[in-house]
């Protein structure tokens, strides 16, 4: 093992090991694909497997995402330890299931599995997860062991068939939801229970302790990776991808020479981030907002019996590269009422030093920056220009009187 990450050479033996890089080979064809010497699940696609879904023998699941796909945005949050993918059926003409790879018929017997009680989850495969490392080989980076489900979400959520459409073609996909279990090694010696002769036993010796937990308990510990630091510098409040740089510079060029008109945009984007807690919201007047562009109730607590808190929501809409210093911060600040939060909500990024004085300071500000934006719109399905772009023309139409003033 090296710093670079673990030779081709060495990868048949290979522990796996959390956030290691796997190096492809080079050969310049597709035996360089480092996941199919790492495990037999082949070495293409991003739904791979060892046995038979047909026969119901399926031993161990590899999910590949490159993290690229804006129709499809697997996501995975370190700071909680979820992950969602997507299934395999991605276009339309064939039924949920009736994919070649049989990825998504193996994501709703694993799922049933996982509802089944301690004897169902003895079925489920491990899923492995794995992205692409590099851009310049066929490199990976195992991101962690998974159990299907999640602890932060009702069961009835945890697999959901949701619609899309092509061309004005409709068709169905999974949308799953994952845990990233709280174990920094797989074990060689494990892999290879899993892979022997004999009926699937997924918690023998070799087990890691948080597997054995889900499946004998249905237990989900998670592996929860808080930040290191309080602020978030330029380059984190910033989308990485091309793809999301451009859903956020639609969003920004949409109210570019209207910036008031995004404050009906931004209410909404924080509504979305926190459907279930946002109660009520209202864009104010800008001859009265007193220095808020919204304010609104934000619930806690259980249905019956809940505690509703004071926000108060000041919108930028500036173009992206473009930072919210100290002045438009400690605006919002001094506005903000007793008892009351503070939630700024930009196209942009807040300027570091800014940001570092709201959270060294303890002021109860949530910050929603470029980044996070393009997150909201991903999760609500809004993961393409076109599809952006028809959401803020038909709700945030460009006639000033159809704003709510």
């Amino acid at each position: 093992m090296t710093a670079i990450g673990v030779p081709f050479a060495d990868l048949r033996f290979a522990d796996l090991q959390l956030d290691q890089v796997y190096r492809a080979g080079t050969a310049g064809h597709a035996g360089d694909d480092p996941l199919a010497v790492l495990l037999p699940v082949g070495n293409q696609g991003g739904f791979r497997y060892a046995g038979s879904p047909a026969q119901g023998t399926v031993r161990l699941v590899v999910l590949y995402t490159s993290g690229v796909n804006p129709d499809w945005p697997d996501v995975l949050d370190p700071t909680t330890g979820s992950f969602t993918y997507y299934g395999d059926n991605r276009q339309p003409g064939r039924d949920l299931h009736d994919t070649p790879r049989r990825g998504n018929g193996i994501l709703r017997a694993a799922f049933d599995g996982a509802h089944g009680g301690t004897v169902g989850r003895a079925t489920v495969p491990p899923f492995l997860l794995f992205e692409r490392a590099s851009t310049t080989s066929r490199a990976v980076r195992f991101r962690g062991l998974l159990a299907p489900g999640s602890p932060s979400a009702p069961p009835d959520e945890h697999l959901s068939a949701i619609w899309r459409s092509r061309e004005g073609l409709r068709f169905q996909n999974y949308r799953a939801l994952f845990t990233v279990l709280d174990e920094r090694t797989v074990t060689r010696a494990w892999l290879e229970e899993l892979l022997g002769p004999g009926p699937l036993k997924t918690t023998g010796p070799g087990s890691p302790p948080a597997w054995r937990n889900w499946v004998e308990g249905d237990v989900y510990k998670s592996l929860v990776a808080p930040p290191t630091t309080q602020h978030r510098s330029r380059s984190e409040q910033e989308p990485t991808t091309p793809g999301d740089s451009e859903l956020l510079r639609i969003l920004w060029s949409y109210f570019a020479e209207r910036p008031i008109d995004f404050e009906a945009c931004a209410a909404e984007l924080f509504r979305l981030s926190a459907a279930s807690a946002v109660e009520v919201i209202d864009v104010t007047r800008p001859s009265r907002d007193g220095g808020r562009d919204a304010v609104g109730l934000y619930a806690i607590g259980p249905k019956a019996d809940r505690v509703r808190l004071d926000f108060a929501l000041e919108a930028k809409c500036y173009q992206p590269g473009n930072s919210v210093g100290v002045r438009e911060v400690a605006r919002l600040i001094s506005r903000l009422k007793h008892r009351q939060f503070g939630v700024l909500v930009t196209t942009s990024h807040v300027h570091e030093q800014a940001y570092k004085e709201v959270r060294e300071d303890g002021h109860p500000v949530v910050i929603l920056a470029g980044v996070d934006l393009v997150n909201i719109l991903k999760k609500a399905d809004l993961t393409t220009p076109g599809r952006l772009t028809d959401w803020l023309t038909g709700s945030f139409p460009a006639n000033p009187t159809a704003q709510i003033r």
